[in-house]
């Protein structure tokens, strides 16, 4: 009879134990999902789409010009392929575009005024010439860069490679 009471207080031990444990591990998993997530940029070629979190955000806060430079040069592993003649549309979730966002090809911005909608078309033509003029080089890939820009402070920015389609 011992021994059966005996068992009976390694069980439920066993079962304190394990409940203190999940109840510990699902607060962990909640506070990790307590961040908030950061808006999302998405860029679409055709039926192709991408979209990714920001490269640099601070929850909505301005950040420093020279932190926005740095970012605008990040690298990224999210790519999309292009071809000559594609459209290439870029997507922002509502709160950037409340803000409103420019877009830049490597360091030069495309577009001087912020964009207030959610939506924007480019044609993919000269996106990848280099050189300027009409003869030159055609480089095999490029970064776009979206910033949240209200027209004199930066508060996020979120990066492509967009990578020319061969033939």
């Amino acid at each position: 009879m011992t021994h059966t009471i005996s068992r009976g207080r390694g069980g439920r031990t066993l079962r304190t134990a394990v409940a203190i444990g999940a109840a510990t591990f699902g607060l962990v998993a909640l506070s990790a999902c307590g961040e908030k997530p950061t808006p999302r940029a998405t860029v679409t070629v055709g039926s192709s789409s991408v979209s990714t979190e920001a490269t640099c955000y601070e929850d909505g806060k301005a950040i420093g010009q020279d932190r926005v430079e740095s970012c605008v040069g990040d690298e990224t592993d999210t790519s999309i392929a292009v071809g000559q003649g594609d459209m290439l549309r870029i997507g922002v979730d509502p709160e950037i575009a409340e803000t409103g966002w420019v877009v830049f090809l490597g360091d030069q911005p495309v577009v001087q005024d912020p964009i207030g909608k959610t939506y924007r078309s480019f044609s993919s033509d000269g996106l990848f010439a280099q050189g300027g003029g009409g003869g030159a080089e055609q480089a095999d890939s490029v970064q776009l860069t979206i910033a949240e820009s209200d027209g004199e402070k930066f508060y996020g920015t979120w990066t492509f490679e967009l990578e020319r389609e061969t033939d």
